[in-house]
């Protein structure tokens, strides 16, 4: 496999750019080599400035549920760079896309657009403290809510994958807000609410988590969340910036049966441009200015491409219920061709193959895997012409541009390697 064109790129921009790249785990780090400088998608595959195609299984990290280029994303787009690109003024398709999103998410009651997931949970954080006027938060190891200061304790994704415990640059009065716990564990949530209940403003979690690679929940694990910020006082967020739109129309929570006080989203609901938006009950969104004190606010939040992308992505999705159906069979069927020496882990469309034999259930077991092992086996599938995410601590997904074709084609590379 020829990847020259791709290393004289990288070569170059390792002198223009911290590391050569704008997010940390596309440097290949987790796994060596060269990473790949990409020209275009289409469908199901990528295609590398060198001429090499790949079935894509990062999907832009969660967002293309639809794969590449889906059509009516694409004409969304041309019909809004007809009219301007950002105005700082609201348009009627922000109320639109506002209200998709109430349709899907009952639990949303009020929603706030901005431009990230991190924004998304940087605000919702800040919105939680604030409404009850306490400061800590429990977050639980392993799961990654964006580089938001006070949540970068043992957190997931490019975190894990570069091996840094927590980041420098994090005053310890931050860290110092945020409590972490192993995720799947509710009797260390219980005996922390006993000691600190008082002055704890929310527990976040991701619902399933993405970010230490795909850990679903076990049974009653989300309940017990639920019953003890109740019970508590605490507000429970749902970081459902990957989950959202991805596991159903209306998420991890509409999957599991659970009604969050506030919901952050982000990556489908943008079809591939970079939108978020947090939302909740009405009394707790209604503190954010103009209506309260909470200040939250962003120029380029709701900006006309990236409310089309989300406006024609959430539509399509409900237009189209069976998909979920469709890429829940795709991914079952190729779980069941695990790669040997390891185990599967999946939750709809999201899944991970961790090289261990025990099961993983928290950040500790996560890290158990055979880190050696996942780099052969990520170069071995990338010289079959499929592309993994470059890290064992994240998780690959399943779009409904993935063929019958593609999945026979991924598990046969799979079934071949040895460990």
């Amino acid at each position: 496999m020829n990847t020259g064109k791709s290393q004289a790129l990288y070569e170059r921009a390792q002198t223009l750019i911290p590391g050569g790249v704008n997010s940390p785990v596309r440097a290949f780090r987790g796994v060596g080599g060269t990473p790949l400088f990409i020209a275009r998608g289409d469908g199901s595959r990528l295609y590398d400035v060198d001429g090499n195609s790949y079935i894509d299984y990062v999907g832009s990290w969660g967002p293309l549920l639809f794969g590449h280029r889906p059509a009516f994303v694409i004409d969304a787009l041309r019909e809004v760079l007809e009219t301007g690109t950002s105005f700082g003024a609201p348009t009627e398709r922000e109320l639109e896309l506002a209200d998709e999103i109430r349709q899907a998410m009952p639990s949303v009651e009020l929603v706030r657009l901005v431009n990230s997931g991190t924004e998304a949970v940087m605000s919702a954080l800040r919105l939680a403290r604030g409404f009850t006027g306490r400061e800590l938060t429990v977050k639980f190891e392993g799961c990654y809510h964006g580089h938001v200061d006070s949540l970068l304790v043992k957190a997931g994704s490019g975190v894990a994958t570069l091996g840094i415990p927590d980041t420098a640059g994090v005053p310890d009065q931050f860290a110092a807000t945020t409590i972490a716990l192993p995720y799947n564990d509710l009797d260390r949530l219980e005996d922390t609410f006993r000691a600190h209940g008082a002055r704890i403003a929310a527990v976040i979690v991701e619902p399933v988590a993405g970010n230490m690679g795909c850990v679903p929940p076990k049974p009653g694990f989300l309940e017990g969340i639920r019953a003890l910020t109740a019970r508590h006082g605490a507000l429970l967020i749902f970081d459902e910036v990957m989950t959202g739109f991805r596991l159903a129309r209306g998420g991890a929570q509409e999957l599991y049966g659970i009604r969050p006080d506030l919901t952050t989203m982000g990556k489908v609901m943008g079809g591939g441009l970079p939108i978020g938006a947090y939302g909740g009950r009405r009394d707790i969104m209604s503190r954010i200015a103009p209506l309260g004190p909470i200040y939250q606010a962003g120029t380029l939040s709701g900006n006309p491409l990236a409310v089309a992308a989300g406006l024609a992505m959430l539509r399509h999705i409900k237009q189209n219920p069976g998909i979920y159906r469709d890429l829940d069979e795709k991914t079952a069927r190729l779980c069941a061709a695990a790669p040997p020496g390891s185990t599967g882990n999946r939750a709809g469309s999201m899944f991970t193959f961790f090289f261990t034999d025990r099961p993983v259930t928290d950040y500790e077991t996560a890290k158990r895997s055979n880190l050696d092992q996942f780099r052969r086996f990520f170069h071995w599938m990338l010289e079959r012409g499929v592309y993994l995410a470059p890290s064992q601590f994240e998780a690959a997904f399943m779009s409904t541009a993935h063929t019958a074709a593609d999945i026979g084609a991924t598990a046969e590379a799979a079934a071949a390697f040895r460990p």
